[in-house]
C-alpha cells in the first residue's frame, strides 16, 4: 500500500446527532487545531478534526453515530448486535467493511485519517493490526480507555482487572472523541442524557440480598462475568452482588456445575446476533438452560428470572447504561426490590 494518502475535501457536513435533543443544524465542527490526548498509555496527535474515521468495533461506532458524525465516516466492522435503536438511518450512510474484524488492508482501503476501537486487542497483535502499523501510516489510532484502566491484556482471555471499572471511564471516552472532532458540546450533551438516565433507572432501587449471574456466550465452556467489568458497573448501581465477583478475569470460563452451585437469584443474559460461539442468542441460551440437567433447577431457571441484553450492553460502552435500565426493570418485575 502507498504511505501517502490523498488530500481530502476540507468541508464536510456533519450528521445531527440522534440521541441528543435538537440539532447543530448545518455547523460545521470548529476545531481544526490540533488535538493531543493521552491514551492508553500512548500519546495521540490528531491534526484536525477526521474526515475518514474508520471505527473497528461496534461500541465505538455508536459513539460516533450518537455525536452525529456518520457523514466524517469512512466504515465500521465487528458487530455483536443490531445497531442501537435511534441510530438506524445514521447507521446506513456508513460503509460495513467487516461484520466481524477486518484485514488491515481493508481498512487501509477506506483512507482512514483516524481508526477508532473498543479494545486493545483489535489494535494489537493478531488484530486487525497494531497501533504502529497504522501510525506509520500517518493514521492516529484511539482505544477506549475502558479497556486499558485498570486492566492487564497482557494474558491470555479478555484480560483481568486490578480495580473495578467506573462509568466515568466510558464518558471520558465519549468527550474524547467529541473533541477529537471538533464536536464537544455534542459530547457534552451526551454525557448528561447518559447521567440523567442513570440516576432516573438507579432512583429508590435497593437490590441488596440479590446475586446476579451474567452469561455473554458459549454453552459448551461459558463465558460469565468477572467482578469488574460492565456488568460491575451495573451490579453496583442496583446494590446488587455478582455471583461470580471473586474473580477480576473479565469474561472467564466457567463450568456449569460451579454455576449451577452458586445459584444466582437472576440470570442476565446476552443476547448476540453474530455466529461465532454455540448458543450465542438469547433464545438457545435459554433453551440450553432449561435442558441440560445441571442447570434445569437452579432457582433462576425455575422461576425464569432472565434479563436479556445485547452485547454492547455487557461491554464497557454507552448502552452499559441501557443495560442498568433493564436489569433494574428485570428487578422490579421478579419482585426482588420495590
Amino acid at each position: 500500500m502507498p504511505l501517502a494518502r490523498p488530500a481530502r475535501a476540507a468541508v464536510v457536513l456533519a450528521a445531527c446527532s440522534l440521541l441528543m435533543t435538537g440539532c447543530e443544524g448545518s455547523k460545521a465542527p470548529t476545531a481544526e487545531a490540533a488535538t493531543a490526548l493521552d491514551n492508553c498509555g500512548r500519546k495521540v496527535r490528531v491534526d484536525k478534526a477526521p474526515r475518514q474515521a474508520v471505527s473497528l468495533n461496534q461500541g465505538t461506532t455508536e459513539i460516533l453515530l450518537s455525536l452525529g458524525l456518520a457523514d466524517r465516516m469512512a466504515g465500521t466492522a465487528t458487530w455483536t448486535d443490531p445497531v442501537m435503536e435511534g441510530l438506524e438511518k445514521a447507521n446506513a450512510k456508513v460503509p460495513r467493511i467487516a461484520e466481524n474484524n477486518p484485514s488491515f488492508e481493508r481498512v487501509l482501503d477506506s483512507d482512514p485519517d483516524f481508526v477508532a476501537a473498543s479494545f486493545v486487542s483489535t489494535l494489537g497483535t493478531g488484530g486487525v493490526a497494531t497501533r504502529d502499523q497504522f501510525e506509520k501510516l500517518g493514521v492516529p489510532t484511539y482505544v477506549s480507555p475502558s479497556d486499558c484502566a485498570g486492566k492487564d491484556n497482557s494474558g491470555g482471555g479478555d484480560g483481568k482487572r486490578d480495580k473495578a471499572l467506573g462509568i466515568e471511564a466510558v464518558y471520558g471516552e465519549v468527550r474524547d472523541l467529541a473533541t477529537v472532532f471538533g464536536v464537544k458540546d455534542r459530547g457534552d450533551k451526551l454525557v448528561a442524557s447518559l447521567q440523567q438516565r442513570m440516576k432516573k433507572a438507579t432512583r429508590g432501587i435497593d437490590a441488596s440480598g440479590v446475586s446476579l449471574l451474567y452469561w455473554f456466550a458459549d454453552s459448551e465452556s461459558p463465558y460469565m462475568a468477572g467482578c469488574c467489568g460492565a456488568p460491575g458497573i451495573m451490579t453496583r448501581a442496583l446494590g446488587a452482588k455478582n455471583a461470580f465477583d471473586d474473580t477480576h478475569e473479565e469474561w472467564p470460563q466457567i463450568n456449569w456445575e460451579t454455576v449451577a452451585d452458586r445459584n444466582p437469584d437472576v440470570l442476565v443474559i446476552g443476547d448476540l446476533t453474530r455466529d461465532s460461539q454455540t448458543a450465542e442468542s438469547a433464545a438457545k441460551k435459554i433453551a440450553f438452560l432449561e435442558s441440560n440437567p445441571v442447570t434445569k433447577n437452579m432457582d433462576a431457571v425455575r422461576h425464569k428470572r432472565y434479563v436479556l441484553l445485547s452485547g454492547q450492553a455487557m461491554n464497557p460502552t454507552i448502552r452499559t447504561v441501557e443495560g442498568v435500565e433493564k436489569v433494574a426493570a428485570g428487578l422490579r418485575e421478579f419482585g426482588l426490590v420495590k
